[in-house]
């Protein structure tokens, strides 16, 4: 015998079994679930190896963390809370030493020593030898498949740690202090108040209006600030350009050991940049007491108000020295120039190993 099944008959017949069975995970787990957890006390600190993390301003009175777990293993990890030095803590627990994430290019790992209380990061211990087993997250060779991602809300006046591994950090709109230690992972923020400390082993970061204290520390990445304000402003990076516009500080660093740098509508009366190898260029506003610009390899162009009052030390040892400022000279020389523009209340100190400089009138 011989049964006709129209496509919408097969269909509903099989709809509802076949959505069951998508939205199940090992150990009953809806998929896509969020689990709620909230945190109580003004210093909060969140571990997560492998994840998406998106801080969120909150209302009431805890930091919340909303939970979606992703990866065929999702139920294998464990939420534990805790105090861990003085500080709440939220930890997710990763029974393996070996996670795979499937967000990760094809080749790329990271490893990562995650200590007995499942904490990870940060200089917990720092004179001490490393401890906790070695975790590797890669994106293809198999281990834990299993993330999480994390929806952080955090009420005014909080300070909340975030220790990842792997993953990417959003920020936005948050009235509290930040400190982001990340392995490998891009980090964005926009609309913070509050002091910001970001430390970023492998990855670019982005920081957008931003008010108060700002420190950026990258093993490997871009950094790019605008619209700033801090006492103080710091950059560090191994490798990476800098480029940062409307910044107003008391005291600006930035740092790099191979990239350029590029400074834009920048008010700070005491101003480092340094850079082993790259160009600099940096227009600087307002009153300066203390400017110094250094690169091993690459031009310098330094724009300052044409009311500038400072003793000036330039030098370059291949390369032209030219500036828009009558000087009195005290030493010139073809690769070095001393001497004093206007008053001299203030200080500049320009040095490249190769390439020209400029020291001119911005407008």
């Amino acid at each position: 015998m011989q049964v006709n099944v129209t496509p919408f008959s097969f269909w509903t017949t099989l709809h509802y079994p076949l959505v069951g069975l998508l939205l199940a995970l090992p150990g009953g787990l809806p998929a896509q679930q969020a689990e709620r957890y909230s945190i109580v006390g003004s210093d909060v600190s969140i571990y997560n190896l492998v994840g998406e993390v998106r801080i969120e301003p909150g209302s009431g009175a805890d930091v919340v963390a909303e939970l979606t777990r992703g990866g065929t293993d999702a139920a294998k990890l464990k939420v534990l809370k805790s105090e861990i030095d003085g500080s709440e803590a939220l930890r997710v627990s990763y029974p393996a030493d070996r996670v795979q994430y499937g967000k990760l290019s094809d080749g790329s790992s990271t490893q990562v020593r995650v200590r007995e209380d499942g904490t990870f990061g940060g200089d917990r211990h720092d004179d001490e030898k490393p401890r906790g087993r070695r975790v590797t997250v890669t994106g293809k060779g198999g281990g834990l498949d299993a993330h999480a991602d994390l929806r952080i809300t955090v009420p005014r006046g909080k300070h909340v740690a975030l220790y990842l591994a792997v993953g990417k950090v959003a920020v936005s709109n948050v009235e509290g202090d930040l400190a982001i230690d990340a392995a490998s992972a891009p980090v964005t923020t926009s609309g913070t108040k509050g002091e910001l400390d970001i430390d970023v082993g492998s990855g670019a970061v982005q920081v957008t209006n931003a008010g108060g204290d700002l420190s950026v520390d990258t093993g490997s990445g871009a950094v790019s600030l605008s619209d700033v304000k801090g006492e103080e402003v710091s950059v560090n990076t191994g490798s990476g350009d800098v480029t940062a516009t409307n910044v107003h500080s008391n005291d600006l660093s930035i740092d790099t050991g191979s990239g350029d740098i590029q400074v834009t509508t920048l008010v700070a009366p005491q101003v480092s940049l340094e850079t082993g190898s790259g160009a600099v260029s940096a227009d600087v506003q307002g009153e300066l007491w203390n400017v110094s610009v250094e690169t091993g390899s690459g031009d310098v162009t330094l724009k300052v108000p044409p009311t500038l009052g400072a003793q000036v030390d330039i030098e370059t040892s291949s390369g032209d020295i030219e500036t828009d400022f009558a000087v009195s000279v005290t030493r010139h020389a073809r690769d070095h120039l001393t001497g004093q523009i206007g008053d001299g209340r203030g200080k500049i100190a320009i040095e490249t190993g190769s390439g020209g400089i400029k020291l001119v009138k911005n407008q």
